[in-house]
């Protein structure tokens, strides 16, 4: 068992998935969080013609956390597509460093299942986080 809360955050981040709004990379991404109360909050990547302006699954996921009044992250999967893992892009790293602690394990998957698991401290070491202000 990878997690107690793995399963459901998998099946949850693969719903997801399958809502982003792609049309031009084809390429979907599902993301889901656990937060203090065992929710799981979840979104999904949104492509826009104006390519700047897309967004990643796991800023929409975290725009859904903050929306629904929680405040931080215990664990995360995201899933992408193809057969590679998906781990967050540099700017979700940081995003997701404003609410997760360091040792927030972050399971990146692929749609058939887990592929790697790494703590937000080895995606982003040596990170500027709240406490740095």
């Amino acid at each position: 068992m990878i997690s107690e809360n793995y399963n459901r955050l998998f099946e949850a981040a693969k719903i997801v998935r399958d809502k982003a709004h792609v049309p031009y990379s084809r390429f979907k991404v599902g993301a889901a969080f656990l937060t203090d109360d065992n929710s799981i909050v979840v979104g999904c990547n949104v492509e826009n013609a104006a390519y700047p302006q897309s967004q990643c699954a796991e800023a929409t996921a975290i725009g859904n956390l903050v929306s629904q009044g929680f405040s931080k992250i215990k664990e995360v999967v995201v899933i992408g597509s193809g057969n590679l893992l998906c781990s967050p892009c540099g700017g979700c790293r940081q995003r997701l460093r404003e609410f997760a602690s360091l040792d927030v394990p972050i399971h990146m998957c692929n749609s058939e299942g887990h592929l790697k698991t790494s703590t937000l401290e080895e995606l982003l070491p040596d990170s500027f986080g709240p406490e740095n202000l």
